[in-house]
Order: C-alpha cells, then sequence, then structure tokens
C-alpha cells in the first residue's frame, strides 16, 4: 500500500503542507493524478453529487475541468485534527460562453492512516464576476509562491 505524507496525527505544520498538496494536485487538471491522494474507496460529497471510488473520482474531475476552463484554485488550512482537516477554498474559472466565476467554499477532510484521503465533503458557492474582476492571473499550474492567499485577498 502507498503512502502519501505527511502522515496523521497533523501537527500546523504539517497540516498545511497537506493543503498545500491538494491545492498544487487539483491546479495540474490531472483528474489521474489528483484521484492518488484519496483511498479507493474514498467518498465525497461535492455540492449536491455523491461521488465513490477512485473511478468515479477521475470521471467527475474529467466532467469538472471540461465544463471549467483556465481553472486556478487557492486552498487555505481553517482548522485540524489528529487525522482530519477543514480547509476554505476559492476558485477562478469560465465556462464556454466566456462567463468568468468565483467559486468559494469549505471542504473537511477524513484521512487514513497512510496519509490517503477517504472522505471529502464540500460545500461551494458560485459568484458570476467580470474577467476584470479576477484575481488569480498566473500561468496555469501551480500557484507560484509569492502569490497572495485567500486571507491576503479578502476572500
Amino acid at each position: 500500500m502507498s503512502t502519501r505524507p505527511p502522515l496523521p496525527p497533523f501537527d500546523r505544520q504539517s497540516a498545511i503542507q497537506k493543503v498545500r498538496m491538494a491545492e498544487d494536485a487539483w491546479n495540474t487538471r490531472d483528474p489521474e493524478r489528483v484521484s492518488l491522494a484519496y483511498t479507493v474507496d474514498s467518498r465525497w460529497r461535492n455540492r449536491a453529487e455523491f461521488v465513490s471510488g477512485r473511478e468515479e473520482i477521475v470521471a467527475f474531475l474529467r466532467r469538472k475541468w471540461t465544463r471549467e476552463l483556465d481553472y486556478r484554485l487557492i486552498k487555505e488550512l481553517w482548522a485540524f485534527t489528529e487525522n482530519r482537516i477543514a480547509v476554505r477554498f476559492a476558485y477562478e474559472c469560465h465556462d464556454d460562453s466566456g462567463q468568468w466565476f468565483r467559486s468559494y467554499g469549505n471542504e473537511n477532510w477524513e484521512f487514513d492512516e497512510n496519509g490517503l484521503m477517504r472522505l471529502r465533503l464540500a460545500c461551494i458557492n458560485d459568484l458570476p464576476i467580470k474577467e476584470t474582476e479576477r484575481k488569480y492571473h498566473w500561468a496555469l499550474g501551480r500557484r507560484p509562491d509569492g502569490h497572495s492567499g485567500l486571507s491576503d485577498l479578502g476572500f
């Protein structure tokens, strides 16, 4: 069985590291790569959709990133305990008509002893924005280390 450090129990630094690793993976928009951070039987609630297992995670993410174009995400640690992490996040993307959105949300994560996420519960709200209101302008992929986080941006 593979492990995905940092492993629980989390301290503040390892929880922050886990959050950034998740953000970096999601910013690749590579469903297969992202799915490897989850247990083979991982369960998700994403908005009103329920997903179970890596195959469904990959299918979900493929659909997501077909609709959500030029996707850029920032996650921030909210709280943590031994094997659980709560994050808040915001991402920007546009649809195929060119309408931009900023989507805000919260996620609750639970990890197994190998550092794989076995439970992900996400609540998300979408705000249509003008292209001129965008805040995330880095090249697609990993957010640069010097880029402002959610708190710095006032989100």
